[in-house]
């Protein structure tokens, strides 16, 4: 069972098409990665799929039913641009955004302190948040955004202003509301951590899908027969011949590049011929930045 799917969403703005035709599902449970450089259309899909706006084509599902005016009671967003009332105090405001995501005043307050004591900030409830630096309003308003246990999490740049500590504060909450059941769209332009923390991905560029699937398929898809080597000894550069390539080469490691019709046990036999005692021998996969810039690359040609 899929918590979204998108069929061949369409968006406008006068003569500009934000969102082309972009069909995907997102599976029940997983942490999810919608990535894009800027312009790509992602904050339009976003804005689309929390009924901030409306698709001017194509349908949007949310748990197997058409988008509708009760489901943004069930979506937690955290937007990029922060939209926090500066010169309202924290626990005024975060009951006023409890309660309109239908949480009685009671159940707001007993969820607002459980969160207020779990991050350590309970004396933070009569501070103004204009008061409050960039990283502590970012915890305000994550627990805006989850107070009312939604079913979908939608996370917009979640770890910006963040230091590493409270990064990894926010990282750990996102990993137990999704092990005990949110589903989890994480947009960012940070590839490094989509590589921590998503299951699956889809890349936008120009309002279109360009890529879709599971990282680490997507991760062996685009191997490309890049291997590190470290060893013991002197590196015998010219037993490569034509067959291989060294793109980066110290005193103890090197990677190699097999051209066409070449591979890793050509390289080994040849390695060993030469008497080279091999500490470490490993694949080097495409990191998603590398697969990110190819493919966003290919689509604006």
């Amino acid at each position: 069972m899929n918590i979204l799917s998108l069929r061949n969403v369409v968006k406008r703005y006068e003569k500009h098409t934000a969102v082309n035709d972009v069909s995907f599902d997102i599976p029940k449970g997983k942490i999810f990665g919608m990535l894009g450089p800027n312009g790509a259309g992602k904050t339009s899909l976003i804005r689309m799929i929390t009924s901030i706006t409306k698709a001017d084509e194509g349908k949007i599902l949310i748990d197997g039913e058409p988008l509708n005016a009760m489901h943004p009671m069930q979506i937690g967003y955290l937007p990029e641009e922060r939209g926090l009332y500066k010169k309202m105090k924290v626990g005024e405001q975060l009951l006023y955004l409890a309660r309109l995501k239908g949480l009685t005043q009671k159940d707001a307050r007993n969820k607002l302190n459980g969160w207020l004591e779990k991050f350590e900030i309970t004396d933070w409830w009569n501070k103004k948040v204009g008061e409050l630096s960039k990283g502590m309003q970012q915890k305000v308003q994550f627990i805006a955004c989850v107070v009312h246990d939604p079913k979908l999490m939608i996370l917009d740049e979640p770890f910006s202003g963040l230091d590493p500590i409270n990064t990894n504060l926010i990282k750990d909450e996102i990993y137990e509301m999704n092990k005990n059941g949110t589903s989890i769209i994480f947009s960012t332009h940070r590839m490094e951590q989509v590589e921590q923390i998503c299951e699956e991905i889809v890349l936008m560029n120009q309002g279109k899908v360009v890529l879709e699937g599971n990282v680490k398929n997507i991760k062996n898809d685009f191997r490309d027969d890049k291997f590190e080597l470290e060893f013991d000894g002197q590196f015998p550069s010219d037993m490569l011949g034509d067959s291989f390539e060294i793109l980066k080469d110290d005193a103890i490691s090197c990677v190699i590049q097999a051209k066409e019709g070449h591979d890793s046990n050509e390289l080994l036999r040849g390695l060993m011929d030469k008497n080279i005692k091999i500490n470490s021998f490993k694949e080097v996969l495409p990191s998603l930045n590398d697969i990110f810039i190819k493919k966003v690359g290919e689509s604006n040609e």
